[in-house]
């Protein structure tokens, strides 16, 4: 392992005013999405999306530091031929690949999920890095209701976690190490900020025991934040002071960065709780976004499956990641908005 070269791509994937898209949706997932604005979930369709935001060219290039992929994406060519993994590296951003086989029922632990992939992850890793990619995404699913998330949840979603990291650190691969504790119940953010303190203390924990190096990993969490279905919602200053609290108590700033998923949260909400952090002082790790439905509902309104509509998509794009390139850096206003609008 070189663990020079894998800090340096951790450092470059949370630099400052650039972040992650996540476009790793699975097949049933992206069904979900482009049933939303009436488009069949073809090969084709799939393939010629995810084009479009590749050659976004002033979004990867300014704002993007890298991409997660889905499997059949990264072995995808684009419609001239040029393989998709390739129109990333151009724009000078990271291809990265999804790595888990997605969640299975928690034996005894009813309610519960633990994430599967670990069997021949080895290999994968392998062939993963011959395509060119350099970092790897892992998510363990923790959910807050009545009497859970239970010890042995966490426990075992801590520990799949370290040993996906350790194998993708054995193959030169930085691993995102994601943990989220979902937002859908009507949980308030207190709530939320206990179990995630749980959830990251017992993942660094088993990530020592396994011998994962900190500096050559990226943090992917959720935020501190209220329940869906809360009656009351936190303030954006809420969100921010007590994630950036609890990130700092958890956090060992041996770990070059942290990208946010949105978890849920609107597009604007997801930019100005970002925003709202770098406003706290100085942080001990880079602190950025690894959003997908927040980078992507715009664009995917805007396209439509139209082949006139690909250069309103692009602008979309470009918009909401310029908008969390400035968060990424204490720079975004609201009017900003207003501005696109």
């Amino acid at each position: 392992m070189n663990l020079t070269e894998l800090n340096r791509i951790a450092t470059a994937m949370v630099a400052p005013g650039k972040g992650i898209l996540a476009a790793d949706e699975s097949s049933g997932t992206i069904k979900k999405r482009f049933d939303a604005i009436g488009v069949a979930s073809t090969e084709e369709n799939r393939r010629d999306y995810r084009e479009m935001l590749f050659r976004a060219k002033d979004a990867m290039s300014q704002y993007i530091s890298g991409v997660i992929l889905y499997d059949e994406t990264i072995w995808q060519n684009a419609a001239d031929g040029t393989p998709l993994i390739k129109l990333i590296e151009s724009s000078g951003a990271i291809p990265g690949i999804k790595v888990d086989e997605g969640t299975q029922a928690l034996p005894m632990c009813p309610g519960e999920l633990v994430t599967v992939g670990l069997d021949k992850l080895a290999e994968r890793l392998k062939k993963y890095y011959e395509r060119g990619a350099r970092f790897a995404k892992w998510r363990a699913v923790i959910d807050i209701g009545s009497g859970i998330p239970s010890m042995t949840a966490i426990s075992v979603n801590a520990h799949a976690l370290a040993r996906y990291a350790a194998l993708c650190q054995a193959a030169q691969i930085v691993p995102i190490v994601e943990p989220e504790v979902l937002m859908d119940g009507d949980h308030d953010i207190d709530r939320c900020y206990e179990v995630t303190g749980r959830v990251l203390n017992k993942t660094f924990q088993e990530l020592r025991v396994q011998r994962v190096a900190l500096e050559g990993m990226v943090l992917k969490p959720n935020m501190a934040i209220s329940g869906k279905k809360c009656a009351k919602q936190a303030s954006v200053e809420e969100v921010a002071e007590k994630t950036v609290r609890l990130l700092k108590a958890c956090v060992p700033a041996a770990v070059p960065g942290i990208a946010f998923l949105s978890g849920g949260q609107s597009d604007e909400e997801a930019t100005a709780h970002l925003n709202a952090m770098h406003k706290l002082g100085p942080l001990p790790w880079g602190l950025t976004f690894s959003y997908g439905r927040a980078l992507q509902a715009a664009p995917q309104k805007a396209w439509c499956g139209r082949p006139e509509n690909v250069a309103a998509g692009q602008r979309a794009f470009s918009h909401r990641a310029r908008m969390n390139g400035l968060a990424a850096k204490g720079e975004w206003q609201s009017s900003l908005e207003q501005k696109a609008a």
